[in-house]
């Protein structure tokens, strides 16, 4: 099976992710999308987001029945800050019969050379790359042969626009699949 990794902190999980993860598992050769919950971002700082259990809740809600789709908390058990390439040689050390590839935004293939060992990501998994505005498309990465330019949606929404919108008493509901939106407002986060 070819598997897509799709990772986030998804501080929380928004239309956006769910348009793409349905693009990649609809308009590519990917079987399954595994939508990855990373606990910590080492480009990214922790205090503002939700506990991980909170994140990972919400992607089930996020995914509902959808089989082509899966919920992932296998970073939560691996040394943090959580790297990809750790994360993906955990992977392929348990699921032998498993193909990974990585879901990426073109901004994030534009920093990829600062990834820790990303030389030997690029040898070993193929990087499926939706646009994304203001990026100048992947750079020089572009061009490599395990590369997959995707011709996705470009979506201008971010969690943090939800986080800032739902901290300012303003209706954000639609920015969300409608169960995560509800649980985010009867459990009063982000306010």
């Amino acid at each position: 099976m070819k598997v897509g990794l799709f990772f986030g902190t998804y501080n929380p999980v928004h239309v956006g992710h769910m348009v793409i993860a349905n693009y990649m598992v609809e308009f590519t050769d990917l079987d399954q999308i595994w939508m990855v919950v990373t606990p910590q971002n080492p480009f990214k700082q922790k205090e503002s987001m939700l506990k991980d259990y909170d994140r990972l809740h919400l992607m089930q809600l996020a995914i509902g029945e959808d089989n082509r789709l899966k919920a992932s908390d296998i970073e939560f058990g691996l040394p943090q800050p959580n790297y990809t390439v750790d994360t993906l040689v955990y992977l392929k050390e348990k699921f032998t019969d498993h193909d990974f590839a990585l879901i990426m935004g073109a901004d994030n293939l534009n920093h990829f050379h600062k990834w820790k060992n990303h030389e030997v990501i690029l040898k070993n998994h193929d990087l499926y790359v939706y646009p994304r505005l203001d990026s100048n498309e992947g750079g020089e990465l572009r061009q490599h042969y395990k590369v997959n330019y995707v011709e996705a949606p470009v979506m201008k929404i971010s969690s943090s626009f939800i986080r800032k919108a739902i901290a300012e008493g303003k209706k954000v509901s639609h920015y969300m699949p409608k169960e995560v939106a509800k649980y985010l407002e009867e459990m009063n986060l982000y306010r």
